[in-house]
């Protein structure tokens, strides 16, 4: 067993089983004296005593804590539904001590880090990328509205969860990028102040995100009763979502597991093949940005190094039910007119 998001899906009875638990308590380990934690590590692994040690030393307590790679709040929903499932206390304990995390590290604006305490660099601006943000947001929310597992929180949390999403969706709508004064979309990640986009590592420039904008559409659709802020919101990243769909194309993995050196992705023409969206674009042209790690722009994916080619995710799935679907009900619901 790995851990992942997937062990979030599994069946409520599972939640009560020796084998959630025992990784319940991997997680309660792995959690750091601010509440959060780490990312990337499989926490789910049988650790030896010697790992047990050293993850309980002073050095490892005290690390910093990210929301990055969906790191604390897939934990905190896996600790509240062993909680729900057995009634143990600790859990319950380490899920508020998370949750106090994730209040203490949004900045008065609305916006979270990817890094808590603040990591200097890109780590300190508000965080879209790889739904960041918007996982702690949709976390939030659920506490917030006492869903289920989370009705054990209590009323000062619950409201404080409350406040925090409110702010959250006040600087989501400030951020959003407009262009020739139309409403677009967003950046992966934007300036903690200025709330300008920002860019991160070399290969992830300023542009307009498209699975990230995704992301933040589908929350701001699940409102109740929407404003007429988040009304404009939705409708301008949905124009720009279906503007700037790609068709005629797909994407292939070359994986020959013999050989390292031979993985790589590369398009090719179909024009059967349903719609993608690129993972950039470029502000203002709306043309697909492919970035190796020089930081150099390129108009095709076969233009930069195969490493970045086979390491990255340059395209994703064109949400074609959000917007044919799902947005036009979404319209209708709220008696929304052109």
């Amino acid at each position: 067993m790995r851990w992942s998001r997937g062990l979030l899906e599994r069946d409520t009875e599972w939640f009560a089983s020796s084998e959630a638990v025992r990784v319940a308590d991997n997680l309660l380990i792995y959690q750091h004296d601010n509440g959060g934690w780490d990312k990337n590590t499989d926490m789910a692994k049988v650790l030896s005593p010697e790992e047990e040690r050293a993850l309980k030393s002073p050095a490892e307590k005290e690390g910093v804590s990210t929301i990055d790679n969906r790191a604390t709040f897939t934990q905190l929903e896996y600790m509240a539904k062993v909680y729900a499932a057995t009634g143990q206390e600790k859990y319950k304990q380490s899920f508020l001590r998370g949750l106090d995390y994730l209040l203490e590290a949004q900045y008065g604006n609305g916006g979270w880090p990817q890094f808590y305490p603040i990591k200097k660099g890109y780590y300190e601006y508000i965080t879209f990328n790889d739904g960041a943000m918007m996982g702690v947001m949709q976390l939030l929310r659920d506490v917030a509205h006492q869903k289920a597992p989370y009705t054990f929180v209590d009323a000062a949390r619950t409201e404080m969860s409350a406040k925090a999403i409110e702010k959250g969706l006040d600087v989501i709508l400030k951020a959003q990028i407009k262009v020739d004064g139309k409403l677009t979309a967003w950046c992966a990640q934007h300036d903690h102040i200025t709330l300008a986009p920002q860019k991160a590592r070399a290969y992830e420039l300023i542009s307009l995100s498209g699975g990230e904008s995704v992301g933040i559409v589908e929350y701001l659709m699940e409102l109740e009763k929407p404003s007429p802020e988040v009304i404009q919101a939705v409708d301008g990243a949905v124009s720009w979502l279906d503007q700037v769909k790609i068709n005629g194309i797909r994407v292939e993995l070359i994986n020959d597991p013999a050989r390292q050196d031979a993985r790589d992705r590369v398009v090719v023409p179909d024009p059967t093949a349903p719609p993608l969206l690129a993972r950039f674009y470029e502000i203002g042209t709306n043309k697909p940005m492919f970035v190796g790690r020089d930081g150099i722009v390129h108009e095709k994916l076969a233009d930069i190094a195969r490493e970045r080619r086979a390491g990255y995710s340059w395209y994703i799935d064109f949400p074609q039910e959000l917007v044919e679907e799902d947005y036009p009900v979404w319209k209708q619901k709220w008696a929304i007119t052109e």
